[in-house]
């Protein structure tokens, strides 16, 4: 049975939720996260009409959550109420003071009770997979002992595979979970132009992939 297993509130006191099946014993823990960025919500509606629509009787632990951003999401822009980017705000090796707003990791990493909610969850759980969804960029971006996954993903999908997004990433998730913790972790890129009903079919594809 999946149901909340965990709860935080943004800086704007909107709710962040942890869906989770919680078995024991389990193979493997699986984690899917949906909206990083705000402006980015697809994962947010794929996530919960797959929770809708999923009986789950498989061997892993299952954990997902639909909006971890959702003071930007209520904005639809990239970072959260503080103007921060999530995904540049982790307390990796290569995290910097960042220059550019659209890119602003925080006056400090880890600042964000977002952030703080993700680490939190990784050092709880101890994912052995984990995916996010972002747009637009159409591809398989993967950190980490994840190429295997990769590919399996770009069958499903036909997005090509890549370990380098083409640009610095200081701060990210994918560097703090994949690279640093040795953690296979896929950010999915996914088509903007496609309709939620279009991208149904592949994306809980690999949902059931992921979760065996």
């Amino acid at each position: 049975m999946i149901e909340i297993i965990k709860i935080t509130k943004s800086a704007e006191g909107r709710e962040i939720k942890l869906f989770g099946d919680i078995k024991t014993p389990f193979d493997k823990t699986i984690l899917i996260i949906g909206v990083f960025h705000g402006e980015e919500p697809q994962g947010k509606e794929l996530i919960e009409t797959y929770l809708e629509n999923l009986i789950y009787n498989g061997e892993n632990r299952v954990l997902f959550i639909p909006c971890l951003n959702p003071d930007g999401y209520n904005r639809n822009k990239r970072q959260n109420s503080n103007g921060v980017d999530l995904n540049r705000n982790f307390p990796t090796k290569n995290w910097i003071l960042a220059d550019n707003p659209e890119y602003f990791g925080g006056k400090e990493p880890a600042s964000e009770i977002e952030t703080k909610f993700m680490i939190e969850i990784i050092e709880e759980y101890k994912p052995d997979v984990i995916l996010s969804l972002h747009a637009p960029y159409k591809v398989v971006n993967y950190d980490g002992p994840a190429e295997k996954i990769a590919e399996k993903i770009s069958e499903i999908i036909g997005y090509p595979t890549s370990n380098d997004i083409g640009y610095p990433t200081p701060g990210s998730f994918g560097n703090y979970c994949g690279v640093e913790r040795n953690i296979p972790t896929i950010t999915l890129e996914l088509d903007e132009e496609k309709t939620i009903e279009e991208l149904k079919k592949p994306i809980w594809k690999i949902f059931d992939y992921l979760l065996g």
